[in-house]
């Protein structure tokens, strides 16, 4: 049978403020980060399913003792038995992608809590649910397995980072450092105007920031391109620029990076870095291993922006290019195998995507 979920649920919303996490906290804190934080006190004990509502759209499955932002909403079960909390938390997996159809606002989307309670969910006898979330369980470990891979030969560029050139923060080769306004061309994003419809269609690709994935060299293919004349009204840049997220929805998000293989426009919340004195692949992971320096001035609190002048400021070391290139050799040579990781890591998303399409349509 098909129940919304409001009606076999309860749901509602953290208290906090995104930034009341501490690091050495004893208990998961739940923001709109992929990634939890930690916090020292526990506001909630349950089994639940979190869903970010706004920025970075994403769906959690916690049991026990944890603290949430206030825009987080928690869904407890409240069936009488008849909903397995893990089978919700795939359901919802698959359904944010329509929560992100649904988001509404300007600079920073945000869903509503109708958006949850309305939502259509198909519900098996419970032990058909647990069936379902062993197989997609077991598909989800081969994914995650895929990704570790991803991730070590990620951490093995970042090694040889450190040992060429050291923490880039405490500069022990003595390098000399510049602002990165003077050593690239800072482009921050637009929306070209959306009572416009002309401005729309499907002669370049609009990069967002949910195109800019961790760990992934390139943008993802962009959901939404703009005609001849609205990349007329856009902001470009050609292949080897690095875009990076400077507006989202946590501290998480903003800094992430990937390095253009093609000719794109992109949307305000993302500010394009054009190297004239770098090698983009070098800089591509001077940036990444300089994420807490990127974004330590940054108070979500109010309104969280790593805006263009602040990026202008920031001051990195700058190699010489012979050793920036020899970095870059390694990096491709690395990237070769992960080319290999990533098919098969594709193959497994398709795998795990046609099973959560048989299940939950």
């Amino acid at each position: 049978m098909k129940v919304k979920i409001g009606e076999i649920t309860k749901i509602k919303t953290g208290k906090l403020d995104a930034n009341a996490s501490s690091e050495d906290g004893e208990y998961p804190f739940f923001t709109c980060s992929r990634e939890p934080l930690k916090i020292s006190t526990y506001s909630y004990d349950c089994e639940c399913v979190l869903v970010a509502g706004n920025g970075d759209l994403n769906v959690k499955y916690y049991n026990g003792k944890f603290d949430a932002y206030q825009r987080t909403y928690i869904i407890e079960d409240d069936s009488s038995g008849k909903l397995y909390m893990p089978y919700l938390y795939y359901f919802m997996e698959g359904y944010v992608e329509r929560l992100r159809e649904q988001a509404i606002g300007g600079v920073i989307k945000y869903i509503k809590l109708g958006n949850l309670t309305d939502a259509v969910i198909e519900l098996p006898e419970i032990e058909k649910q647990k069936d379902i979330v062993e197989i997609l369980e077991k598909a989800k470990e081969l994914l995650n397995s895929r990704k570790n891979q991803i991730d070590m030969l990620d951490g093995l560029i970042k090694a040889r980072f450190v040992e060429m050139f050291g923490d880039p923060r405490i500069n022990p080769f003595g390098y000399d450092t510049e602002e990165i306004g003077k050593t690239c061309k800072v482009i921050t994003g637009n929306t070209p105007s959306r009572k416009v419809s002309e401005y729309y269609g499907d002669y370049m690709e609009w990069i967002k920031t949910d195109n800019i994935v961790s760990g992934v060299l390139n943008p993802t293919k962009a959901a939404e391109c703009l005609s001849e004349s609205g990349a007329e009204e856009g902001r470009i840049v050609d292949e080897n620029a690095i875009l990076m997220a400077c507006i989202a929805g946590s501290i998480a998000s903003i800094g992430r990076v990937c390095v253009t293989d093609r000719r794109v426009a992109f949307n305000q919340q993302i500010n394009a870095i054009v190297p004239e004195q770098y090698n983009t692949l070098f800089l591509y992971t001077l940036l990444q291993i300089s994420k807490d320096y990127l974004v330590e001035d940054i108070n979500m609190a109010l309104k969280g922006i790593l805006s263009k002048s602040k990026l202008e400021e920031k001051v990195f070391i700058v190699p010489s290019m012979e050793l920036q290139d020899q970095f870059a050799e390694f990096i491709e040579q690395v990237d070769k195998s992960k080319v290999a990781v990533q098919k098969a890591l594709n193959e497994t998303q398709t795998l795990f995507d046609s099973l959560m399409q048989e299940y939950f349509g």
